[in-house]
């Protein structure tokens, strides 16, 4: 009971007693009493069940939360690892938790409430639930995945697997709705109503999942299923005045569709679009189809004769003395332009000693404006990233100094070593890492010219998706941990070669982490000279 409920409860009682104390001068109106007090031993009868039922509630919970945080906690990163679970857990502490904070508040449990609340302060907010759920979303499109694949949690290289309720599913339609997103409203909404039909227990009532369910379908103009569905919400709630309003519409609308139709001698009862079938919506992205069939493995394969381009071989830096004695292994990923893989290039001890000084200090990732040069938060970009120092730690230094020796171009210009980490359905779009001829001031503040190459460390194996993808010529580079990979991205002449705009592919299942290496073109000019024509 909430505390004003009970003072009410007492009040009640009280006023009972004392404005109706004469009564015992007259047994009739004594036995109006009578009935008072079966009223109020009734009323104790419902305080006590529900109180009963909220321990009972609160008790469930607690040994639900006991259960799934003794998995978690065992290894916390491989739990994170399914998009399902990272998405759950951000659910939980932002709407769930403060659902059971609700029911505790209704008793005196000060404890509790006293040190949840000092919690919540840490807790994800409204706007993480959001971009989980969108998380969710993403994945589900770029690996074409249908709701029931990733409600029951049906995805490759999990070792946790976890499933999505109906309340879920609702709520991920819901953050679609919210964003005007009807394509994946319609989709969640009638993933959680296939949940409901099936006999799942939940809160969530059908006419909810309806109401948003017909108003998505509308949206794409097919009123015959519209009307299908709110007649449906009207048979289990007759007093749902919106879907009675909405049907009226609806049945006015066909009407005109109807008469319109009989106009152009087409059949009155074809509906406009196909019941069911909704495309998705297009967005800012020309290569979208072509960027997530490579990160599906869906891409343009080389051809045999391209492939007998590609080889593997020693790699010494040109004759750099720190490499004569232990070159690297170097194999060809593609030929024009030429991206190369080298593989040992971080020990495992380094990788764990980069990750534990950048987790620290992970914050939004960030792009350069072109037109500013400062840094700022893109929603084509999700990941959290930070930059290390040498003087941070021997190992960056060691590291940076690795790099240079490969690639044979100075790290006195370069960028700081960035260190990324794209957690659940983590990307980064199509994007080029150098500065085109409409954005001549995004490196300006730097003073170090155009990035010329792209040092790529993978510092973790991804369970499913996170790739590297060039949807110019159809490259897809797989992450594995040790390894690198490194191109040009400007031809020796400074012209920018705009093959090599690419990709981070959303992580599917697992963690990925990699760090990189920006070179620039200031002190690099005799180290790597110009050619003979703009392209060379």
């Amino acid at each position: 009971m909430k505390p004003w409920l009970r003072l009410v409860f007492f009040t009640s009682v009280f006023l009972i007693w004392h404005t109706e104390a004469e009564f015992f001068t007259s047994i009739g109106q004594m036995t109006d009493l009578i009935y008072a007090e079966k009223d109020l031993v009734q009323s104790l009868k419902e305080y006590i069940r529900a109180e009963e039922t909220k321990l009972s509630q609160i008790k469930s919970w607690a040994e639900k939360m006991d259960v799934l945080t003794s998995k978690s906690t065992s290894d916390p990163e491989g739990y994170l690892a399914h998009p399902v679970n990272a998405y759950k857990l951000v659910k939980r502490l932002n709407t769930d938790w403060l659902e059971l904070e609700n029911l505790v508040l209704q008793d005196t449990t000060n404890g509790f409430i006293t040190n949840l609340t000092i919690q919540r302060q840490f807790f994800p907010t409204e706007e993480d639930e959001t971009g989980a759920a969108k998380a969710l979303m993403r994945l589900q499109d770029t690996y074409k995945l249908d709701p029931e694949t990733l409600s029951r949690g049906n995805l490759p290289g999990t070792k946790y697997r976890s499933s999505l309720t109906v309340s879920d599913c609702f709520g991920m339609g819901k953050t679609a709705y919210n964003d005007g997103d009807y394509y994946h409203t319609v989709l969640w909404m009638e993933q959680a109503l296939k949940q409901h039909d099936e006999g799942e227990d939940t809160t969530v009532s059908k006419v909810e999942i309806l109401d948003y369910l017909s108003y998505a379908v509308f949206q794409f103009g097919d009123l015959h299923r519209a009307m299908e569905l709110t007649r449906r919400l009207i048979s289990l709630d007759s007093t749902h005045e919106r879907a009675g309003s909405n049907l009226r519409y609806f049945e006015k609308l066909l009407e005109k569709e109807r008469e319109k139709s009989s106009n152009k001698t087409v059949a009155a009862t074809e509906p406009v679009v196909q019941s069911g079938a909704y495309e998705r919506p297009l967005d800012y992205l020309p290569e979208r189809d072509i960027y997530e069939a490579l990160c599906r493995g869906e891409g343009v394969k080389m051809t045999p004769r391209r492939q007998k381009r590609l080889f593997c071989r020693y790699h010494d830096g040109n004759r750099n003395p720190h490499l004569l004695i232990a070159p690297f292994k170097e194999e060809d990923e593609w030929d024009s332009p030429h991206i190369v893989r080298y593989y040992d290039v971080m020990s495992d001890e380094e990788i764990e000693k980069i990750k534990q000084l950048a987790k620290p200090r992970l914050a939004r990732a960030t792009v350069r404006d072109p037109k500013t040069g400062v840094l700022t938060v893109a929603s084509y970009r999700v990941s959290k990233s930070s930059w290390l120092e040498e003087d941070d730690d021997p190992v960056v230094a060691k590291v940076n100094q690795r790099m240079q020796q490969i690639t044979g171009l100075t790290v006195k210009t370069a960028e700081l070593l960035q260190v990324a980490n794209y957690g659940m359905g983590g990307q980064y779009e199509p994007h080029f890492d150098f500065s085109r001829k409409d954005e001549p001031d995004a490196f300006k503040r730097l003073g170090t010219g155009n990035r010329v190459a792209t040092f790529l460390n993978y510092m973790s194996d991804v369970e499913a998706g996170g790739a590297t993808v060039f949807p110019d010529f159809g490259a897809a580079i797989w992450p594995k941990k040790g390894t690198a990979v490194f191109w040009y991205n400007l031809f020796r002449s400074g012209e920018g070669d705009y093959r090599t705009r690419h990709a981070a592919c959303p992580v599917l299942v697992g963690c990925k982490w990699v760090s990189n290496k920006w070179f620039h073109e200031r002190g690099n000019e005799f180290l790597r000279p110009c050619g003979r024509t703009e392209v060379d």
